[in-house]
């Protein structure tokens, strides 16, 4: 018996440890040498976990748009913080900082700080060892 109750241990143990290992640290896959900071339009929101996802247009001053892919927080990290569902909407202008993906031409941002056209200022990002405020980009 005490085998059995051992070998359910282990087992429940090694199941218990797979999400742990999937979560990774931020800068994994994000260049904490790479901040950046742009304003565009949000095109597109995926409130879900583990992670909130939006999407933003900006356009560069010779008309060329880049759609950016923006990793947020957690919903429920972001909803303690006074970012709700709602709280991004398709078409609005937002200011964006964080730091661009490790892989050279992927336009994946890890979202640190949103400025809401009203000059609200919110912190979107989680927890996961890049800073909470990018430098700015040189």
């Amino acid at each position: 018996m005490t085998r059995s109750v051992l070998g359910v241990l282990v087992v429940a143990l090694l199941v218990a440890a797979v999400p742990l290992s999937a979560h990774h640290n931020g800068s994994a896959k994000y260049d904490p040498n790479k901040p950046i900071t742009f304003t565009g339009k949000v095109t597109k929101v995926e409130w879900m976990n583990p992670h909130i996802y939006y999407y933003v247009d900006v356009t560069a001053p010779g008309g060329k748009v880049t759609n950016y892919a923006i990793e947020g927080g957690t919903p429920g990290g972001l909803y303690r913080s006074g970012v709700k569902k709602d709280s991004l909407k398709i078409g609005d202008t937002i200011t964006v900082s964080g730091f661009l993906a490790r892989k050279e031409g992927l336009n994946h941002v890890n979202g640190r700080n949103v400025t809401f056209a009203d000059g609200r200022k919110v912190f979107v990002g989680s927890r996961d060892g890049l800073p909470d405020n990018p430098a700015p980009a040189r």
